[in-house]
C-alpha cells in the first residue's frame, strides 16, 4: 500500500497545480461568501442558528461537504483511468503489489490529501472567526473520516463500470442534493417532515454533525459515538468491497 502511495504522491508533485483552485481557494471563497455575506445578513438580524452566529454554524458544514466534493471526482475518474484508460494499476499488479494493496493504497492518498485540505480550511475559518473553539482542531479528523466515508465506497464503485457515464449521474443526482440538503445551511430540522429520516441517513450529515461538534466545543458524547460508528462503518464496508472490486477488475 504505500508503494501505491509513493506512486500517486510522486504523480501529484508534477499535477498539483491544477488541483490548487479546486481543493483550497473554492473552499475558501465560499467560506467568505456564505459566512461572512450571506451570514452578515443573517446576523444583522440577530438571528442565531442554533444558538450560533451563522458563520459559525455554517462552517463547520462546507467542511464536510468539501470533503464530500473535493474527494468524489478524485474517487471516480482517476479510477477509470488506472483500469481502463490508462491501465496503470493492470501495471502495478504485475509487481508484487496485489490489487487490495492498490486499492488500499489508493484511498488512503485521497484520504491524506483532504487531511491537507482540511487542516487549511481550519486554518482559514480561525482566521474569520468561524471557529469558536478550541476543540475546533478535532474537526480535522472529523473532516478526514467524513471524505473517506465518500472514497471507500466511490473507489470500489468505480471499479465495477466500464464508462464514466454514471460518474456524471452520480455527481449531480447524489453528491449535489447531499450537499444541499444534510444540514450544511441550515438545520435538518427545518426540511419537510418526510425529508428528515433521509436527510439524517446521509453520511455528510453524520459527517457534518462531527465536524459541528468539534469547532463548536458542544458535543453530545453519545451522539459523537454514533457519528464515528456509522462513518467508520461506510468505511469498512467500502473498503471490504473495493478489494473485492479492484482484485475483479485487475485480473482482467
Amino acid at each position: 500500500m504505500l508503494r501505491v502511495v509513493e506512486r500517486e504522491a510522486r504523480v501529484y508533485r508534477r499535477l498539483w497545480r491544477g488541483s490548487v483552485f479546486s481543493t483550497f481557494l473554492i473552499p475558501a471563497l465560499f467560506l467568505l461568501a456564505i459566512g461572512r455575506g450571506l451570514g452578515g445578513l443573517v446576523d444583522q438580524r440577530n438571528q442565531l442558528v442554533e444558538g450560533l452566529s451563522y458563520l459559525q454554524f455554517v462552517t463547520p458544514g462546507l467542511l464536510a461537504a468539501n470533503m464530500m466534493q473535493a474527494s468524489a471526482p478524485g474517487s471516480l475518474w482517476p479510477v477509470m483511468a488506472g483500469t481502463k484508460w490508462v491501465r496503470f494499476f493492470h501495471g502495478a499488479v504485475a509487481t508484487p503489489v496485489s490489487p487490495g494493496d492498490v486499492y488500499g493504497g489508493y484511498v488512503v492518498w485521497i484520504t491524506a490529501r483532504m487531511a491537507v485540505a482540511a487542516v487549511a480550511f481550519v486554518a482559514v475559518a480561525a482566521l474569520i472567526g468561524g471557529v469558536p473553539s478550541l476543540w475546533g482542531v478535532l474537526a480535522v479528523p472529523a473532516a478526514t473520516l467524513t471524505a473517506m466515508a465518500f472514497i471507500a465506497p466511490l473507489t470500489a464503485f468505480a471499479a465495477t463500470q466500464t464508462t464514466d457515464i454514471s460518474f456524471g449521474v452520480l455527481m449531480r443526482l447524489i453528491i449535489t442534493p447531499l450537499f444541499l440538503f444534510s444540514g450544511t445551511f441550515f438545520p435538518v430540522s427545518q426540511l419537510p417532515g418526510w425529508l428528515q429520516p433521509m436527510a439524517r441517513f446521509s453520511p455528510l450529515w453524520h459527517g457534518v454533525e462531527l465536524c459541528r461538534a468539534a469547532m463548536t466545543g458542544s458535543a453530545d458524547w453519545l451522539a459523537v459515538v454514533a457519528h464515528v460508528v456509522v462513518l467508520g462503518a461506510i468505511v469498512a464496508a467500502g473498503w471490504l468491497w473495493g478489494t473485492r472490486t479492484f482484485a475483479r477488475k485487475l485480473a482482467s
